[in-house]
This record gives C-alpha cells, structure tokens and sequence, in this order.
C-alpha cells in the first residue's frame, strides 16, 4: 500500500530504491530486490514479531548502494555491513526502541552467516546460536531461502544441528 500511493519513497527511500536492483539469476531466480523482498513480507507468519517483519523487509537493504555487475555475476560487495548501519539509521529515524533496532540490525547483519553454518567450528556455531532471539534469525533464513533459491538444507541442518544439542551445552550456567 505504501508504494501504491506512492509515500514509500517519502517513508523508506532505502527500501523505494530496490526497484529495479536485478541479482544474479542462479541464486535469485525470482528477479530484483524488491520482489524478493515482496516475497519475503508476504510469507511472513500471522502475528510475526515486528522485528522479525523489519528484518525481512530491511535484511537486503544494502543491496542497492552496493551493486556492481563483475565479469563473474552480479555482486553486492559489503551490502551486509551497509545494510546494517541503514537499518539502523531507519530505525533511529522512526524512533524504534533500543531493542527493537538492536535486533534488527542484528537480523541484518547476520542474515548471511548461514551460508557457512556447514562450516563453523562447534564454538562458533555455539555463539551463533546464542543471538538473542535467535529463533527470529532462523525464520529470516527460511523466508530468505524460499523467497529465492528454494533451498533449505542449511536452515534444517542448523535446525538438527540445534535439537541435537544439550541446552546446557548451548546455553551453560555460570555459577
């Protein structure tokens, strides 16, 4: 409806400006940014957070600031860390809570890490885990897969990965 009536480019310019922002068609065969992230919103659970709904309405918002055709494919060099201070500036702008932007920043940030969770050490996979809210991450990677590529092996490896674990070998108490 924002872009509809056209106050999304008054609202969110960063988001108006996925338009049009071709990706490389062997991991987005769905087509631009934006209609990846169109997907994105509307496979979202009913009564998702709002934080993980900005997530994935922000998760590829440094995209566009980043894109370069390389004689390879399509690239979005440093969009991760681009995308992370713009969603930070979007949320400060509307005046989110301190919580709210720190998680969705952390949503953005982390959104790509899954590509290596085959080949994390156990600490490191340990700590990744241990995000706050960390479930909100796992659901932004399923809905990222299936908004493109359609491939889910990474998100159920970490899901088993997870359930296969002790939680206190996950979460230990400190004394």
């Amino acid at each position: 409806m924002l872009d509809e009536s056209t106050l999304l480019e008054q609202l969110l310019p960063e988001v108006a400006k996925m338009k049009g922002v071709e990706q490389p068609p062997q991991f987005h065969p769905e087509g631009d940014v934006w209609i990846h992230t169109l997907l994105l919103l509307e496979m979202l659970p009913p009564g998702c957070s709002r934080t993980l709904a900005w997530g994935a309405l922000l998760h590829d918002v440094g995209k566009p600031p980043t894109f370069r055709v390389a004689p390879d494919r399509i690239r979005f060099d440093g969009h991760v860390e681009i995308g992370t201070r713009m969603a930070e500036a979007i949320c400060r702008r509307l005046r989110f809570s301190n919580h709210d932007t720190e998680q969705i920043a952390a949503l953005v940030a982390n959104h790509m890490r899954f590509a290596d969770v085959r080949k994390m050490k156990e600490s490191t996979f340990k700590r990744f885990v241990r995000l706050p809210e960390f479930d909100e991450h796992l659901e932004l990677h399923r809905l990222d897969c299936l908004g493109s590529h359609g491939m889910l092996d990474l998100y159920e490896y970490a899901k088993e990965k997870i359930a296969a674990m002790p939680k206190d070998e996950v979460f230990p108490r400190h004394c």
